[in-house]
C-alpha cells in the first residue's frame, strides 16, 4: 500500500512496510514517536517536486477542489501500478480513481499514519530541512489566500462593510454630542433650541455667537435665514438664562467643533460610500440605494454570501428575531426587514407594502447574483427592474383607487342606464322637456261632453235643490200656449219631480242598508265574543276563589295548632323547673 503525501514542496510517495500495524489505531502513534521507529514502518518511494511558485499554488487550489493536477497525475500514473493509494480527501481519492483507475483508500487508520508522517517529515525525506520547509508553507499559504480571495482592489466588499458600521457609529456619536450642546449651551440660551432646529446650524451659531449679548452685533446670514436671524435676536435680548464664564463657553465651542468635524467627516464617509457601492454593487445600489444595499451586504457577510440568499431570505433580512417570535408564537411573520427603507417601499401606501416589499426583493435577489458573478460593471438591469417595479406600483394603487371609488364593500356602483345620457357626463344630449300647463286637469270644469252610460247600467238621477226649481219656473212662463195648457204642463212636472225625488230616496236607502249591514253583523259578533269572555271570567274566577279561601283556613288552622302546642311547652318547662327547685329544698333540709 502506498500514501500520498502533499507538502509545500511537492507531493511525496510513501510505501507501507508493515500493514499490519494499521490495524492498532490507538497505538499507531507510538510507532512514530521516534524517526529510527517510523522507518521501520514506511519507507520513502518518490517525491515529485514543485518547479515553482506559480506550479505549487495550481496544485494546491486544485486539492482545495478535490481534483488531481496533471502533474500528479503523471507522477501516480509512473508509480502506482497495481498498488492501492492511501489519501486524506475522500473526494480527491474518488476522483484519482475515476481517472486513473487506481483504488485509493481512507480511514481512520490512514488519518492517524497522515499525522505520524506529518510529525516525522522532515527525517523521513532527505534534503528538506525544517528551516526550508516553514518559509515555503508560509508563502504558499500567503499565496494561497490571495487567489482564494480573487483580490482585485475595485471588488473588495469589506471595505463596504466597515464603511457602513463606521457611518452609523458616526450618526450616533453627532446625536449624541449635539444633545450634549443643546443641555449645555441650554442653560445660557434655553430660547435658542425652539428657534434652530438643526443639530449642526445650531452647533454653528453658539460657535458664532459665545455669549447670548454678542448677539445683536452679529450676522448670522451664512448660518440662518433673515426671519430667524430677526427671531434668535430678540429673544437674546429677554431670554431668562444664567450668566455663564467665558471658560465654560470656551469647552462649549470646543464640542460644538467637535461636532462640526463629525459631521464634515460623515459627509465625506457617505460619498466614499456611495462610489464604492456604484462600483461593487451599481445594480443593487439602482433598486434599493446605497445605505440599504450597504447594510444588506453587512448583515449577509459578503456580496457573494448574500448572492447565495433566495428573495424570500433577502426580503426579511434583519428582522429573524421578529420571525423567530412569530414562527414560535404562531402568529404573522414579517413582511419586511432592513429592505422596508427601500425608497420603492417608502412611496407605496400601506395596505401593498408586503406586495411591493415581495417584488423588490426578487428582484433585489436578482441584481446580487448579477453584481456578485456577472462580468458587467453597468446598472441596466437595476434600472430595467427598477422601472418595471415603478410600473407595479402604479398598477397597484390604481386598483385600490379602482376598489375605493366603489361601494363599502369593494364593488363598483350599478348606475341605471340612460339613453339620453352621455358616457363620462352628466350632461344630456336631448334638451330638457318643457312644462305642458294644457295636461293639467283643474276640478269645476269640464270641456268634454258628458260620457254616455254603458247599456247595464241604470242612471240615477240626483235631487233637484230650491235654486233648480226657480230656474224652472221661468222657463214654463215663457213657453207658448194657453193658461190651461200652462198649468196642465206645470202640474205634470211637479209629478214628475216628486217621482223622482222618491226613486232618488228609495235608491239611497237601499245603498245605505247595504252598507250598513256588514257593519251591524261585526257589532253583534264582537258583543257576543265580550259577552263569552265574561261568562268564561266569572267561571273561572269562582273556582280559584274558592280555592283560594281553602287555603287561606287550613293556614290559620295550622298557625292556631302551633300556637297551642308553644303554650302547652311553655307550661310543662314551667312545671318542670318548679319541681327541681322543689326537690333541690327537700334535698337542702
Amino acid at each position: 500500500m502506498l500514501v500520498l503525501f502533499e507538502t509545500p514542496a511537492g507531493f511525496a510517495l510513501f510505501k507501507v512496510l508493515d500493514e499490519g500495524k494499521l490495524d492498532k489505531v490507538e497505538d499507531l502513534w507510538k510507532e512514530f514517536a521516534t524517526s529510527e521507529s517510523a522507518r521501520e514502518i514506511v519507507k520513502l518511494k518518490a517525491f515529485n517536486k514543485f518547479e515553482n511558485t506559480s506550479d505549487a499554488l495550481s496544485a494546491a487550489t486544485l486539492l482545495i477542489d478535490s481534483k488531481p493536477s496533471k502533474g500528479l497525475r503523471k507522477f501516480l500514473r509512473t508509480h502506482c501500478d497495481g498498488e492501492t493509494l492511501a489519501v486524506a480527501d475522500s473526494k480527491l481519492g474518488n476522483a484519482i480513481k475515476e481517472k486513473l483507475k487506481i483504488d485509493c483508500l481512507h480511514n481512520n487508520a490512514v488519518m492517524e499514519l497522515m499525522r505520524g508522517l506529518r510529525n516525522q517529515l522532515t527525517e523521513l525525506i532527505s534534503g528538506l530541512a525544517v528551516q526550508d520547509l516553514a518559509p515555503m508553507s508560509l508563502g504558499l499559504s500567503h499565496s494561497l489566500s490571495r487567489y482564494k480571495l480573487k483580490f482585485s482592489p475595485d471588488k473588495v466588499d469589506t471595505m463596504i462593510i466597515q464603511a457602513i458600521g463606521l457611518l452609523d457609529d458616526l450618526d450616533k456619536e453627532l446625536n449624541t454630542y449635539a444633545m450634549r450642546v443643546r443641555e449645555w449651551y441650554g442653560w445660557h440660551f434655553p430660547e435658542l433650541s425652539k428657534i434652530v432646529q438643526d443639530n449642526i446650524q445650531y452647533a454653528k451659531v453658539v460657535k458664532l455667537m459665545g455669549n447670548r449679548t454678542n448677539a445683536v452685533d452679529l450676522d448670522f446670514s451664512e448660518v440662518l435665514s433673515e426671519d430667524t436671524e430677526a427671531e434668535l435676536k430678540e429673544a437674546a435680548v429677554i431670554s431668562m438664562g444664567t450668566e455663564v464664564s467665558d471658560l465654560d463657553l470656551a469647552n462649549i465651542k470646543e464640542l460644538c467643533d467637535q461636532v462640526l468635524a463629525l459631521s464634515e467627516y460623515r459627509a465625506q464617509l457617505y460619498d466614499y460610500l456611495k462610489n464604492r457601492m456604484n462600483t461593487i454593487a451599481p445594480n443593487l445600489t439602482a433598486l434599493v440605494g446605497e445605505l440599504v444595499g450597504a447594510r444588506l451586504i453587512a448583515h449577509g457577510g459578503s456580496l457573494l454570501n448574500l448572492a447565495k440568499q433566495p428573495g424570500s431570505t433577502v426580503q426579511i433580512l434583519g428582522a429573524e428575531k421578529a420571525l423567530f417570535r412569530a414562527l414560535k408564537t404562531k402568529h404573522a411573520t414579517p413582511k419586511y426587514g432592513l429592505i422596508f427603507h427601500a425608497s420603492l417601499i417608502g412611496q407605496a401606501a400601506p395596505k401593498i407594502k408586503g406586495k411591493i416589499s415581495r417584488s423588490l426583493a426578487a428582484k433585489t435577489a436578482l441584481a446580487i447574483r448579477y453584481d456578485a458573478l456577472g462580468d458587467g460593471q453597468d446598472n441596466t438591469m437595476g434600472l430595467e427592474n427598477r422601472a418595471k417595479l415603478e410600473a407595479r406600483l402604479r398598477v397597484l394603487e390604481g386598483r385600490e383607487l379602482g376598489r375605493s371609488a366603489g361601494s363599502t364593500k369593494g364593488k363598483p356602483k350599478i348606475e341605471f342606464y340612460d339613453k339620453d345620457r352621455k358616457k363620462g357626463a352628466g350632461a344630456l344630449i336631448t334638451p330638457a322637456k318643457t312644462y305642458n300647463p294644457s295636461a293639467d286637469l283643474v276640478l269645476g270644469q269640464t270641456t268634454d261632453p258628458a260620457p254616455k252610460k254603458p247599456d247595464g247600467e241604470q242612471e240615477v238621477a240626483r235631487p233637484k235643490r230650491k235654486h233648480d226649481e226657480a230656474e224652472v219656473a221661468p222657463a214654463g212662463e215663457a213657453a207658448e200656449g194657453s193658461p190651461k195648457e200652462e198649468g196642465d204642463g206645470k202640474g205634470e212636472k211637479r209629478k214628475k219631480k216628486k217621482r223622482k225625488v222618491e226613486s232618488v230616496d228609495t235608491v239611497d236607502q237601499i245603498q245605505v242598508d247595504e252598507a250598513e249591514e256588514p257593519i251591524k253583523k261585526k257589532k253583534k259578533k264582537k258583543d257576543e265574543a265580550q259577552a263569552s269572555e265574561l261568562a268564561n271570567r266569572d267561571n273561572s274566577a269562582a273556582p280559584e276563589s274558592k280555592e283560594e279561601l281553602s287555603k287561606e283556613e287550613k293556614k290559620k288552622k295550622k298557625k292556631k295548632k302551633q300556637q297551642a302546642e308553644e303554650v302547652q311547652e311553655a307550661g310543662d318547662s314551667a312545671s318542670k323547673k318548679k319541681d327541681k327547685k322543689k326537690k333541690k329544698k327537700d334535698k337542702g333540709q
